[in-house]
């Protein structure tokens, strides 16, 4: 086969497989789960020939007109180059070891195979993001994506937190979606063309027209898909889903959309100085404002959404500074750990005895229950925290690295104040990462909580995703920017010394600080028991509930459950913490700046509607209405008064042939 035709049967056979788990999942539940896992993991073997096959060459380009538009055309095409290449092969390793984790995760549940059906559309649509050379069928995969988050994250539609949750993501995400069109349809009316080859040719011939309006309307879109400030916020909400979902959205799919389509189409943003600051701001706050909140949660999927908001953060960061192959070798690096930490994590909720959203505070003794769990969520923990020699050092230190080159003047691809302000942020980060980190290794294996009962082994299928992605996450940074420079343009993404000392050193600072903390917190709370109003050394049930519900914090039954003194985040983070925990209120800003008046607006409507419009209706139906009762009055069935109306009648139409006459 050409590596065109494997290239379209990639996309194709997820879901082609969808089309199957769903037609048969009633009629041949046997064959749902092949139907899950078989086509995802074919994708991945082709997806990794295709890679061997485009070895970093010259891209592979191929296209056909889908219709006729009469202007600017629509082409099914193919752009396959280096990166794309290898997000591909990231894409099917997650999505096969999701599919084959949720075989034992959901082996249960009643509705399986649209679930599995779903999440083989998801990655059919990813792929197709992927590998497309069209912006229109781009957008395609793009928007199918948001209707699969939509159906998954609302999997639990039973509670009202999924869904609410679903909602939120959905209109959250289309709140960008709708400049990002607008941003579409401009940007090819300036390149005459939506084909991403002759986009980025007019680009380099100065031939846009508008490229700052372009590239923030564009940026709307992508701070929505890759939840990314202001638009971040419908991401921590999405835990309501099954924790699989959450690994598929977090390390390989949607919220890698944007990324990746930004580092796809880089030049046109770089086209605006003005878009390329506003990219490192858009960077900065979300890294920053996502790893405070990070370290304030209580959910160990909350902490671990908030983590991917900042390490998307970073990548965003690195696109701002101009160097896409540190964006998409940090976004590789991050699909390997972050798909490892949410499918460890639901190992540990389920022997927390929690449902899906588990509170770090209520776990107890878990290292030596959950071994697997426990060592291949250390790797990731560090890998996450950029400790060398795990991948995420060499990603994240890659991204540090091009930011001081554009401080030192080494690089004229973006502005010295995109350098400064990302280079600045990343190190912060760094620091808040490795401390909540720490923090979630400390609560979750080695915490105060309540002794959950055992729920007996997980299944074979789950542990073994799990030291399939350990592997990654140890060795693929040093092995990508040793041996595959090609696939990055031929970039040098080597640690260097100045960023590798920073970075190195503030991620110990942080986790070591935060490791005092813990024990001074625990000193300080031993002997306190934990879990009851009683516990809490300030307030009464009612207050210490109120706490809960604005924190995030769960209240369990009819016992409102106090925070773990033992939390060092409440000591690093001290009064700040309880607005971390809230998300810094942004929910809160948004429900007063647009929730309610759009509400307040829809109530007066509805009132005109109602006392206005259907006034004016219903009067107009009473008239006829009333007109039609008095006639009725006159139809009384005796012959005797029709006849008595008739003689009347003549009598009078007599008389008035009488009066006429005369004045005549």
């Amino acid at each position: 086969m050409t590596t065109t035709t494997l290239a379209v049967l990639v996309p194709l056979l997820p879901f082609l497989g969808a089309v199957a788990g769903l037609l048969l999942g009633r009629t041949a539940p046997g064959f749902v789960r092949p139907l899950a896992v078989l086509p995802t993991l074919a994708s991945l073997v082709l997806a990794s020939l295709v890679a061997l096959r485009q070895g970093g060459d010259t891209a592979v380009n191929a296209a056909t007109e889908l219709t006729p538009t009469g202007s600017v055309p629509i082409e099914l095409a193919l752009h396959i180059d280096g990166f794309a290449a290898l997000v591909a092969v990231v894409v099917g390793l997650v999505a096969s070891c999701v599919q084959i984790y949720s075989t034992g995760y959901l082996r249960d549940d009643p509705r399986y195979s649209s679930y599995a059906a779903l999440v083989s559309l998801f990655t059919s649509a990813m792929f197709l993001v992927v590998y497309s050379g069209d912006l229109i069928v781009l957008l395609v995969g793009w928007e199918v994506m948001g209707i699969c988050s939509y159906f998954l994250v609302g999997h639990y539609w039973e509670t009202p937190e999924a869904r609410a949750a679903s909602l939120k993501a959905f209109l959250v995400t289309k709140l960008g979606d709708v400049p990002f069109l607008i941003g579409l349809f401009a940007l090819a009316t300036d390149a005459g063309s939506f084909r991403i080859t002759k986009v980025l040719g007019a680009v380099a011939s100065g031939a846009l027209d508008h490229p700052t309006l372009i590239a923030l309307l564009l940026l709307a879109g992508v701070a929505g898909k890759s939840a990314q400030f202001p638009l971040h916020t419908w991401l921590p909400d999405a835990m309501a889903g099954p924790t699989p979902v959450s690994a598929l959205i977090h390390a390989a799919t949607m919220v890698a959309a944007g990324v990746y389509f930004i580092a796809r189409l880089l030049p046109v943003f770089e086209a605006s100085q003005a878009a390329m600051v506003v990219l490192a701001v858009m960077a900065a706050v979300t890294m920053a404002g996502s790893a405070l909140a990070a370290l304030a949660q209580d959910d160990i999927k909350r902490v671990l959404a908030y983590s991917t908001i900042g390490q998307l953060g970073y990548m965003t960061g690195a696109l701002a500074v101009g160097d896409r192959g540190a964006a998409v070798f940090h976004l590789l690096s991050h699909g390997a750990f972050k798909a490892l930490l949410f499918l460890a994590a639901g190992v540990v909720i389920h022997a927390a005895g929690t449902n899906s959203l588990a509170a770090m505070s209520r776990m107890r003794n878990l290292r030596d229950r959950v071994p697997d769990a426990y060592w291949t969520m250390t790797v990731a923990l560090l890998a996450l925290a950029a400790i060398p020699p795990f991948s995420g050092f060499f990603s994240k230190e890659a991204v540090l690295g091009v930011a001081e080159h554009v401080v030192t003047g080494h690089t004229e691809h973006a502005p010295a104040a995109a350098g400064w302000i990302v280079l600045v942020a990343g190190l912060l980060t760094a620091v808040l990462t490795a401390a909540y980190a720490m923090r979630l290794w400390l609560l979750a294996f080695r915490g105060r909580g309540t002794e959950a009962p055992d729920h007996g082994k997980e299944p074979l299928t789950m542990t073994v995703v799990l030291w399939v992605l350990a592997i990654p996450s140890l060795a693929l940074g040093g092995f990508a920017f040793r041996l595959l420079p090609d696939w990055f343009d031929g970039r040098d993404l080597g640690p260097t010394l100045t960023t590798s000392v920073l970075g190195t050193g503030v991620a110990l600072v942080g986790g070591i600080v935060t490791y005092g903390a813990w024990r001074h917190t625990t000193a300080l709370a031993a002997g306190v028991p934990l879990g009851a109003v009683a516990a809490h050394p300030e307030g009464d049930a009612a207050r210490v509930e109120a706490e809960a519900i604005a924190t995030h914090e769960p209240a369990y039954g009819d016992i409102a459950y106090a925070p773990d003194p033992a939390d060092p985040g409440r000591l690093l983070l001290g009064p700040l913490h309880r607005h971390a925990a809230a998300g810094f209120h942004l929910d809160a800003v948004y429900t007063a700046l647009f929730v309610r008046p759009v509400q307040a607006g829809a109530s007066l409507v509805r009132f005109l509607d109602r006392e206005v419009v259907e006034t004016y209706v219903r009067g107009a139906g009473a008239l006829p209405r009333w007109l039609g009762a008095a006639v009725r009055r006159a139809q009384t069935g005796n012959v005797q008064t029709y006849v008595s109306a008739l003689l009347a009648g003549t009598v009078v139409l007599a008389v008035a042939a009488v009066l006429v006459a005369t004045g005549a």
